[in-house]
């Protein structure tokens, strides 16, 4: 615990724990750590992401607190991130959600008073909401004098605020990291590990974590429920080189992965999350004994309780599937 107070809300963002999970995978042979991210103070690895961009903005006068408009695109997490640090800045800011964005989500943004948008329409060529998210931003950032959109997306300064994340883990194991699971959105805080990996010269094979259905390792666009994992258009940020191995994982292997998580290690995580966990045990027979497997955990449980956790909405979207997380 620190010895003297935080000076604001915002310098409690990263150094996040990371936790050995040991009844997860019992005689795997290797030990695995989650990055529990739900700690920043947004509750997401998003809020990372959120002041790098905007603390940069502000730093080289393209934002003025009191004059500009922060608008951007956002499943949630990012959201609730940007949300937090417009209300410490005092900035106006216009978040577009869609359909998918949970309830604890949108009721978060409005309590940081934050306008919200929620898109309803899919796009008729993929099938999803984010080509009409952007469309949106496009029109508000032509529309809204003063006007910044951080664009996620593109934002080089998206993975480089990941740098931190994986300097992170490195130095809680010692430099010892053999593997890192981390899910893929807008491939930020993949790409940005990936740079300090290749910066420190570390021998760590990283594995991407894909949502079948989603365009960015090639696959065909097609709906789907876990909001935040994969994406219906390859994001600019995405580089094929960052990844050594890719892994795609169905939404149901989500909601698998995080009961079977909760149920084991009494860690309630996201979507996303599980989506790691699940990859893991797809990709376990091929880690050799001995190995340290760390898995990114992007946000929390908490705000998937009426989705993931919600027996009624499980069985309305899988059926009757609750024998596949119990022991």
């Amino acid at each position: 615990m620190p010895d003297k107070p935080f000076p604001g809300i915002l310098s409690t963002v990263g150094n996040t724990p990371l936790v050995e999970l040991e009844k997860l995978l019992p005689d795997f042979g290797s030990r695995v750590f989650g990055k529990v991210e739900r700690f920043n103070p947004g509750g997401s690895i998003k809020d990372r992401s959120a002041l790098g961009m905007l603390r940069e903005a502000i730093r080289s006068g393209e934002v003025e607190p009191g004059r500009s408009v922060i608008v951007e695109s956002s499943s949630g997490n990012l959201a609730v991130g940007l949300a937090q640090i417009c209300r410490y800045y005092g900035l106006r800011f216009v978040c577009v959600v869609d359909a998918k964005t949970t309830e604890q989500n949108l009721a978060i943004l409005r309590a940081f008073s934050a306008e919200v948008e929620v898109v309803t329409e899919r796009d008729e060529l993929t099938g999803e909401y984010l080509p009409v998210r952007l469309r949106r931003v496009r029109e508000l950032v032509a529309s809204i004098d003063g006007a910044y959109w951080p664009n996620q997306y593109a934002s080089l300064l998206n993975p480089k605020a990941h740098e931190t994340t994986m300097r992170e883990i490195e130095e809680a194991l010692d430099g010892k990291v053999d593997y890192l699971f981390c899910s893929v959105s807008t491939f930020g805080t993949l790409r940005g590990c990936r740079d300090h990996i290749r910066a420190r010269g570390l021998d760590t094979t990283i594995v991407a974590v894909d949502a079948q259905g989603s365009a960015i390792f090639g696959l065909e666009s097609t709906q789907r429920l876990i909001p935040g994992h994969g994406a219906s258009v390859v994001p600019p940020l995405m580089d094929a080189s960052a990844a050594d191995e890719v892994v795609h994982i169905s939404d149901l292997e989500c909601v698998v992965a995080c009961r079977r998580l909760i149920a084991r290690e009494a860690v309630l995580a996201g979507g996303s999350s599980g989506a790691t966990v699940a990859a893991l045990w797809k990709f376990k027979d091929r880690v050799p004994q001995g190995s340290h497997c760390v898995l990114v955990f992007p946000d929390g449980g908490d705000r998937y309780l009426d989705t993931i956790y919600s027996d009624n909405w499980v069985s309305r979207n899988f059926g009757d599937v609750a024998h596949l997380w119990k022991d």
